[in-house]
């Protein structure tokens, strides 16, 4: 059975290797998060067909998570759209 040495060069260029891979998947969830897509309150009042007093509950009572910068309030995309899945309706009357 053949004898493999590892020397201190081998274990440096090891940990050279290792530390490069974890900074990039680092860099690949920073990336990622910044992707995140956000909404603003009149796109969201048009996508659920709703009021501004509306949207204001929602948020008062924790039906939607929100952003606030400055005067500015941001809803996450993907939130609203898991809102409309998990309430969708199935017609009994539908084929499936």
């Amino acid at each position: 059975m053949p004898v493999n040495i590892l020397t201190t060069d081998d274990l440096r260029e090891f940990k050279k290797e290792l530390l490069e891979e974890i900074r990039e998947l680092l860099n690949e969830d920073k990336a990622q998060v910044i992707k995140k897509e956000w909404l603003k309150s009149s796109q969201v009042m048009d996508i659920l067909n709703i009021s501004p007093g509306t949207l204001q509950r929602f948020r008062h009572n924790g039906t939607l998570s929100f952003t606030k910068i400055g005067g500015l309030i941001f809803y996450d995309a993907e939130q609203i759209q898991r809102i409309l899945m998990d309430n969708l309706v199935k017609n009994s009357k539908q084929k499936k």
